[in-house]
């Protein structure tokens, strides 16, 4: 998985007080859990841009000083109004423990059912996945080149031995819905299929 480097410095005082003063200052208080102890630190604001605001899943190194933390984002408090970041939540990696954390879902292939007018439906944006610092994937691929009209795929046809889909068998990631007019046309056909034919001329 991709990575991106924040350049923060720790933080000495977390009260009230202090973190209001580092946002006035254009800071976001930060905390790093999954350690012998929390790690308290700043970054300026603008340096998670490319962490918060993207569909993509990312690690992050987080540069305090000379220490270094590999981290992804658990949680993240935004103002209901401004939307400005509040407070951000990570949590630590280490290779040797699994973490779980949600990925996107990509879509590839072209399914013949939407050839023939039907309409590709994706269920699930994001799956949750549970693997070591160095398996998780950018994305996982949702291949729909077997997709007929009303056909369903399940988060089954999606398993790898790198990871683990922490969702239940019958999750439903794509489909392909017939469309109101390839539906209206079926009933248009039905009907004169049934039709009664023309009586004959004597």
């Amino acid at each position: 998985m991709k990575s991106i480097t924040i350049k923060g410095s720790e933080r000495e005082s977390v009260g009230k007080v202090a973190t209001k003063a580092l946002r006035n200052a254009g800071a976001v208080p930060c905390v790093i859990y999954g350690g012998n102890q929390p790690v308290h630190f700043s970054a300026d604001e603008r340096a998670f841009k490319t962490l918060v605001y993207t569909p993509n899943a990312h690690t992050v190194v987080i540069e305090l000083g000379d220490k270094s933390y590999n981290a992804i984002l658990q949680d993240i408090q935004v103002h209901p109004v401004s939307d400005k970041i509040l407070h951000i939540d990570f949590f630590q990696l280490f290779d040797d423990k699994e973490i779980t954390m949600e990925v996107p879902v990509k879509v590839t292939g072209v399914s013949p059912g939407v050839l023939l007018g039907g309409v590709l439906r994706l269920n699930t944006r994001r799956l949750k996945v549970k693997a070591l610092p160095k398996n998780l994937p950018d994305f996982i691929e949702a291949e729909i080149s077997e997709l007929q009209m009303g056909n369903k795929l399940y988060v089954t046809k999606l398993v790898s031995d790198k990871y683990k889909l922490l969702h239940t068998d019958n999750t439903v990631v794509a489909q392909v819905r017939i469309s109101r007019a390839a539906m209206k046309a079926a009933q248009e056909a039905a009907k004169a299929a049934k039709a009664p034919a023309g009586k004959k001329k004597k």
